[in-house]
């Protein structure tokens, strides 16, 4: 005798596509998709008539046209003769080399304010308090004029530094100059020049792209031997020694290929009316930085504050009972279980940084916005292409520095056994 083995199957009927459960949710995803794509094709066809209407065509050829204007905060060769596809590079990179300077700024002074808060001492969490509260509560763009007036108009001019009635002087042993043109830093140059890597915009350094590459072999050098003590550490319960081959080993390549290569500093030097040699950050630079990093650093202040107080109290007094003094259990104890709380608000807060860059333009400093956003635009009439562009470059910069965050705190993150 045959026995089934099982219900016979039931055929497929369209109706299944909506009232059955097993396919429901894929008939509305593809039926939103689709409304999507139609919303999309609508909204380029609808552009595309406007702009024919107009007398205008979609086209990102005005990249190859000569500029014709000039951008003072320039990290690589341009000159008004280049394309604007040139010029808004270099806004790019203005954009870049300024959101990197403001976060390590705003992460630095958010981390001790937020830590320094939460101090035992009145006076000192008193004022770290009103830090906080009359930074975060005032727009960043009056920040960064306010930064950018002090610069200009309270800073000693270059020949306040000439002669022996000098009234001004340089800083750190005769090695910087803050004025209101200004900051002049020393400038690291090399007696043997190994020449360039042509990579078609850019042509960067071969002795700075050596520099780079052993710098980021002694990391993952440093990153094994760390690894290696943690292994040992789980095995014996003592933890070897690391810190002075960690310094061996992240300085002494980098140091040892600065000697080969004749590394010297380039001093700034008051010469006629201003200052030459050695690397000129204009005021527009020193505002942007200074008003961006310290307004965020407030932010940031309260995000650590938070992902401090999140930590039991029964993990500082554990410390404490074992004889760790506070600043070690605070580095070591409460700080590293905080970063789980602490990274994801922080990503939004790079983010902001990063965005608020666009505020550049109120100072003069030539930054993405200011180039392509700006005189490129009103230079070529090129509105839509080039508000396309320079959306999809901050989108493409803000997804990668989440996405570079978010590897950080997955590897910060406490994982279950």
């Amino acid at each position: 005798m045959a026995l089934e083995s099982g219900a016979p199957r039931e055929s497929f009927r369209l109706g299944m596509l909506i009232y059955d459960t097993r396919y429901r949710s894929y008939t509305i995803q593809i039926f939103v998709l689709m409304l999507l794509m139609l919303g999309v094709a609508w909204l380029l066809d609808n552009t595309v008539r406007n702009l024919a209407s107009l007398g205008k065509d979609f086209s990102f050829a005005f990249l190859w046209n000569t500029s014709g204007y000039d951008i003072s905060q320039r990290p690589i060769e341009y000159d008004s003769t280049m394309t604007h596809g040139r010029a808004a590079f270099v806004g790019l990179l203005n954009t870049i080399i300024l959101a990197i300077m403001a976060c390590v700024l705003a992460t630095v002074v958010g981390v001790i304010a937020g830590v320094l808060r939460l101090s035992n001492n009145w006076i000192v969490a008193r004022l770290m308090t009103v830090y906080v509260e009359v930074f975060r509560n005032i727009p960043t763009l009056l920040w960064i004029l306010i930064f950018g007036a002090i610069m200009t108009e309270a800073m000693p001019a270059p020949r306040a530094f000439r002669g022996d009635d000098a009234t001004a002087s340089m800083l750190l042993w005769e090695s910087i100059a803050v004025t209101n043109r200004g900051v002049y830093v020393p400038a690291i140059l090399f007696e043997l020049d190994l020449g360039v890597l042509h990579l078609g915009p850019v042509s960067p350094s071969l002795n700075w792209l050596l520099v780079l590459v052993v710098l980021i072999a002694s990391v993952y050098a440093n990153k094994r031997l760390v690894d290696h003590a943690t292994r040992v550490q789980n095995a014996t319960g003592i933890r070897p020694k690391t810190w002075w081959k960690s310094i061996l080993i992240l300085l002494g390549p980098v140091a040892v290929v600065f000697l080969l290569l004749g590394a010297h500093l380039e001093y700034p030097e008051l010469r006629g009316f201003n200052f030459s040699g050695g690397v000129h950050m204009r005021n527009s630079l020193i505002a942007m930085w200074l008003g961006l990093g310290i307004y965020t650093g407030a932010f940031i202040a309260e995000v650590v504050r938070g992902g401090i107080l999140a930590i039991s109290k029964g993990q500082t007094e554990a410390a404490f009972a074992l004889g760790m003094q506070p600043g070690k259990t605070m580095r070591l104890v409460i700080l590293p279980q905080a970063l789980r709380v602490i990274i994801p608000p922080m990503i939004s807060q790079y983010l902001n940084i990063t965005k608020n860059t666009s505020l550049g333009l109120a100072v003069g400093y030539m930054d993405l916005r200011s180039t392509l956003g700006g005189i490129t635009i009103n230079q070529t009439g090129r509105e839509l292409e080039g508000m396309m562009l320079m959306m999809l470059i901050y989108l493409s910069i803000s997804l990668i520095i989440s996405g570079l965050m978010n590897v950080y705190n997955n590897r910060v993150k406490l994982k279950e056994r």
